[in-house]
């Protein structure tokens, strides 16, 4: 997460386990798999190389930037589809997630999404707040410095543990549309003929 959880009360420790819950659903799911199924294995050894170094030495600080930066928006362009790809899943799983607001979960992403510091991770978050009816983002302090953001939704900023929960829940039903969709890529795949 990278926030000071000093400076964190309830509200904003669920705040930052849903934001974070969202952003990992590409980071470590949708991503990975996408990368997988276009360039097999390589492809997805290069995309968690590009990713882990953003995670690592991807920061705006005078020690990382001349280096990290590179690997930041790497990681950017890589994320292009497959953050836009989590959103929708995340967007489709909301019918099913108690209390999932598909509609909200579609307008807040496609609303809020630009809003983000990161090019990618508003699509997903955006998504997720609109399903749960939450704000997220927003100011929050870091150790190195505070980010004044925008928030991202109109919900509640007051987050608990029972929407950790439901987020949880929405986290669940999206990997499953992922796997629904690769096993349909699969299908259509080897189905047809081969050429030669």
């Amino acid at each position: 997460v990278g926030r000071d959880p000093q400076q964190l009360d309830s509200h904003g420790v669920a705040r930052a386990a849903i934001e974070s819950t969202a952003e990992n659903f590409c980071d470590g799911v949708v991503a990975p798999v996408f990368f997988y199924v276009l360039f097999g294995a390589p492809g997805l050894f290069i995309y968690k190389a590009v990713n882990t170094m953003d995670s690592m030495i991807g920061h705006r600080t005078p020690k990382y930037r001349a280096f990290g930066m590179t690997a930041a928006r790497l990681d950017d362009v890589l994320n292009l589809i497959p953050a836009r790809l989590s959103g929708l899943f995340i967007c489709l799983g909301a019918p099913f997630a108690p209390g999932g607001q598909p509609w909200q979960a579609i307008k807040v992403m496609l609303r809020d999404a630009g809003k983000h510091r990161s090019l990618n991770a508003g699509w997903p978050e955006g998504a997720m707040a609109g399903a749960l009816g939450l704000a997220l983002a927003g100011p929050r302090r870091y150790a190195q410095d505070v980010a004044r953001d925008p928030w991202i939704g109109h919900g509640t900023a007051k987050a608990t543990a029972g929407d950790i929960g439901r987020a949880l829940y929405l986290y669940a039903v999206a990997c499953l549309i992922n796997a629904g969709w690769v096993a349909a890529l699969a299908v259509v795949r080897f189905s047809l003929p081969a050429a030669g």
